[in-house]
């Protein structure tokens, strides 16, 4: 008997960002802090075996600037879209993107804004998640974390508490 092969979705929210005036929101960059943060977040993800094989990312600066430096710590390279969807989502639209991924993708990592990426690993835990990261989703969290969803269903039934929040993790 094989086991199901479970889906894993990582949430990750962009790294620190400058915030000059006069810069529509759109094209803000990331701080000096910000490129340092997200620089760990890769390396951090391949020590913990995460490695997607679909990325959806923010057409917003900082978000792709967090993607350019994340994917060089990356062991992998995953097919890349990147949405306007995900820089305007709130968490059922993100959860509608994300019930439109093919079956065949198994990590899929999600590279956006808060407080969608909070609000949406918020909506999907369901009963056995980590608690900790629970509680850190219903307020926020803070620039260059992630947090790692999983559940042994298709995309498409991805539903509000149907999976299991595994833990929210910073860069070291």
């Amino acid at each position: 008997m094989t086991a199901p092969l479970d889906r894993r979705l990582v949430l990750l929210r962009h790294a620190k960002a400058e915030h000059p005036e006069k810069v529509d929101d759109h094209e803000r960059a990331l701080a000096l802090a910000g490129r340092r943060q997200a620089g760990r977040v890769g390396p951090a993800m391949a020590e913990a075996g995460i490695a997607p094989d679909h990325v959806l990312c923010s057409t917003s600066l900082r978000t792709r600037q967090t993607w350019d430096l994340v994917r060089a710590g990356l062991a992998v390279e995953p097919t890349v879209e990147f949405r306007e969807e995900v820089y305007l989502a709130g968490a059922a639209s993100l959860l509608a993107l994300v019930q439109a991924v093919p079956d065949e993708v198994r990590t899929l990592l999600v590279v956006g804004h808060e407080p969608t990426m909070s609000h949406a690993a918020e909506l999907l835990a369901g009963p056995g998640s980590q608690e900790a990261a629970y509680r850190r989703v219903q307020v926020g969290v803070p620039t260059a974390s992630w947090s790692v969803l999983t559940s042994s269903a298709g995309w498409a039934q991805w539903a509000p508490g149907e999976s299991v929040l595994v833990g929210l993790h910073t860069p070291g």
